[in-house]
């Protein structure tokens, strides 16, 4: 039975949790640390006491092999049907990306949390920033953000959402640094304006990736095409989460 319970955790975390992978989290840190003001990079080093934003991204998947965490499993996505705002959807009793976003970041600005509380919410806030960029992690809500979808990876049997999670980065065989190399950044018009849109208006551009995303060719046999028609997406959509990310960090600690 121990073993069983075991398998049962295993495959809904599995099915409910996958995000961008290490690298893709890890690159959304760097990119954000490269954009922070002098005030808000010396406040977040003191809190995470000399670890990079890139070091704790990946935090929040570390901790879902821990009991004490499983509230945050619903944290890392959101459901939102075609042609239909966020405000009429219906909404996760468990919480959900969106509002977790918007929850942590006024919460952080706030600033009544102790210091194990802010550390904690910080991380929560790195992480959930680089997921609700997958569009993967915005789904419309029958098939589980591509994980139903059932293809072959360069002849490996996989799925979708983990084609988006991981797959395409790790196809190109790149550390984390040398991806965000790989990636330009905008001018100061394109990040001005990606900095002021709002959490809802990064949700509604993954939705309106799915065209993109769930175009396949026969038999879901995915390889070289698929990844040259969406690697450049997802090395943008990188790279918003990580100027966002620094653009919510300058707001509350600068």
């Amino acid at each position: 039975m121990k073993k069983l319970n075991l398998l049962i955790m295993a495959l809904l975390i599995a099915y409910n949790g996958l995000c961008w992978g290490t690298n893709g989290h890890r690159a959304v840190g760097q990119i954000a640390e490269q954009n922070l003001n002098k005030k808000a990079r010396k406040q977040i080093d003191n809190l995470l006491e000399g670890n990079s934003l890139a070091e704790v991204s990946d935090w929040m998947d570390d901790i879902k092999s821990d009991d004490r965490y499983n509230h945050t499993h619903d944290w890392h996505w959101v459901t939102i049907p075609d042609n239909t705002p966020y405000a009429a959807t219906k909404l996760n009793p468990n919480g959900d990306l969106l509002a977790k976003i918007l929850e942590l970041t006024a919460t952080l600005k706030a600033g009544n949390l102790n210091r194990q509380e802010e550390v904690m919410y910080l991380k929560f806030l790195i992480h959930l920033v680089g997921d609700i960029h997958q569009p993967l992690h915005v789904g419309f809500g029958d098939d589980a953000g591509g994980n139903k979808v059932q293809v072959t990876w360069f002849g490996k049997p996989s799925n979708l959402h983990k084609v988006w999670d991981t797959e395409m980065i790790d196809r190109k065989k790149l550390s984390f640094t040398e991806l965000v190399d790989f990636i330009d950044s905008p001018d100061k018009n394109m990040l001005e304006k990606w900095q002021n849109s709002s959490v809802e208006d990064w949700a509604k551009e993954s939705m309106a990736l799915r065209p993109q995303v769930y175009t396949l060719p026969d038999e879901n046999k995915l390889g070289y095409e698929y990844l040259y028609l969406n690697f450049e997406t997802v090395k943008l959509r990188i790279s918003q989460a990580g100027i966002r990310l620094a653009g919510i960090l300058n707001d509350i600690y600068g």
